[in-house]
Parts: C-alpha cells; sequence; structure tokens
C-alpha cells in the first residue's frame, strides 16, 4: 500500500505533467475525456515507477510545454490520447 505523502507525490507529478503537455486534467474530466478514476489509476500507476527523481529532472528541464512524455513514463498512452483529443 502507498503512504499519503508517496500518493501525494505521485498526484503532483501526474498533475505536473499533464501540465507541461498542455493537459487540464480537471477540464478534460468535466468534459469527459477522462473520469476521476482513471485520474487515480494514472497515479498509482506513477506510484509503482522505480525512479521518479528522474521524471521529476525532465520536468525541470522542460521550458514551456512539452510534446510527448519522457520514454519513462507510465502513463504516457493516456497523456497521448488526451492530448490528441481522445478519451483516456
Amino acid at each position: 500500500m502507498t503512504s499519503t505523502p508517496n500518493f501525494k507525490k505521485h498526484a503532483a507529478l501526474v498533475d505536473r505533467m499533464a501540465s507541461t503537455l498542455g493537459i487540464d486534467l480537471e477540464q478534460k474530466a468535466m468534459e469527459g475525456q477522462i473520469d476521476f478514476e482513471q485520474i487515480s489509476d494514472a497515479v498509482m500507476a506513477c506510484t509503482g515507477c522505480s525512479n521518479p527523481e528522474e521524471c521529476t529532472h525532465w520536468l525541470d528541464a522542460q521550458e514551456g510545454k512539452a510534446g510527448t512524455t519522457p520514454d519513462i513514463c507510465r502513463n504516457a498512452k493516456i497523456f497521448a490520447r488526451l492530448k490528441a483529443g481522445k478519451h483516456a
């Protein structure tokens, strides 16, 4: 089971990754492209990452918006679908 601080850390990473990709998860949820359970699943997938520091460094290095996730992202497919305007 994931601890609350760890879950919050990864929730922030998921939100930050989405923002870096130009995706507003709250807006996508209101539009019905993703539901809150899917967002929670994305956070849980992120908690399984063995190297979240690499993700943090990648996010820190981005200037403005990124076109795609780094190769290490466990949620790359979800983000790609949302970026393309499709349902997660």
